[in-house]
């Protein structure tokens, strides 16, 4: 974490992994939300003068990057993975070793990195799924749900979020 970066009292950092090279928090930045890399896998690396709002969880299974500049308001998800199994013995058993043992290291959820490129701002509540590219300058409606790429320059909205006009 860079020495300007701040870590709001109420955020949260979880390393199931343990290597503190796995987050890496740029300069100016302020997390207020939770940051969280899985036991199987993932990295989370997040620019400059950034703004991570309250109640937003970013959890890694891959890796997610963000750019630059990058605004993300409060209660935003943004996932590289589905979280949990689909077959539901998987998911149980995942979910008996989370209580007993903690995150499984040997699990496989589908996991696709994401990038968030500089000056993209996500609105509150949306949330980003695993495999998604948001391009540089975009916008990202409060309370969308965005899983497919979204163009540089873009305002995108809705569930699934769809592409509304330019930003210029």
């Amino acid at each position: 974490m860079a020495p300007s970066a701040r870590l709001a009292a109420e955020a949260r950092v979880g390393n199931l992994r343990g290597d503190s090279n796995l987050i890496t928090i740029g300069g100016s930045t302020v997390v207020r939300g939770e940051l969280m890399v899985f036991a199987h896998g993932g990295s989370i690396s997040i620019g400059e003068w950034c703004y991570v709002g309250p109640g937003t969880r970013i959890w890694s299974g891959a890796s997610i990057k963000i750019g630059n500049r990058v605004l993300i308001a409060h209660n935003v998800n943004i996932f590289d993975n589905l979280t949990h199994p689909i077959d539901p013995e998987a998911r149980h058993q995942q979910f008996r070793a989370i209580l007993t043992r903690g995150h499984p290291k040997d699990i496989t959820l589908d996991d696709r990195p994401v990038v968030v490129e500089d000056d993209a701002w996500i609105g509150a509540g949306s949330i980003v799924l695993r495999g998604v590219r948001i391009g540089a300058r975009s916008i990202v409606g409060a309370g969308s749900v965005v899983t497919r790429d979204v163009a540089a320059d873009s305002v995108v909205a809705g569930n699934p979020a769809r592409f509304v006009r330019s930003v210029s």
